[in-house]
């Protein structure tokens, strides 16, 4: 998964299950803050990434979402239990997971082999 797109589902994810609103979201691996805004609620999502300068967007429907990143124009599928988090992404073909916790998201992305945190 790119960073971009990463980015995106931490902010989206953490939003959704954090219940907390924010305008941004903390990249710990580059240091860096991101500006976001938009509506993350049950029936859909509908978000602004201000770096990329596009939409993250799509309907929901009992936990799960069909997003799709305006800016690296793919889909994304999100789906989330509890403080849990899983989903995949088409423009890689990879699989991610991750858990929220206050602002904390901590998100496994399985084509990088790697973790990355990020606050929101």
């Amino acid at each position: 998964m790119n960073d971009p797109t990463r980015r995106a589902v931490a902010y989206i994810a953490g939003r959704a299950l954090s219940g907390r609103r924010s305008s941004s979201v903390y990249d710990y691996s580059c240091s860096e803050q991101f500006g976001f805004s938009g509506k993350v609620a049950e029936a859909g999502v509908s978000t602004f990434d201000y770096t990329e300068n596009c939409h993250i967007a799509g309907s929901g429907r009992s936990g799960s979402f069909s997003l799709f990143h305006y800016g690296s124009q793919n889909h994304i599928n999100l789906r989330l239990d509890g403080r849990k988090f899983r989903g995949f992404d088409y423009g890689s073909g990879g699989h991610f997971s991750g858990t929220v916790n206050g602002r904390s998201v901590s998100m496994y992305d399985y084509e990088q082999s790697s973790w990355f945190t990020y606050s929101i």
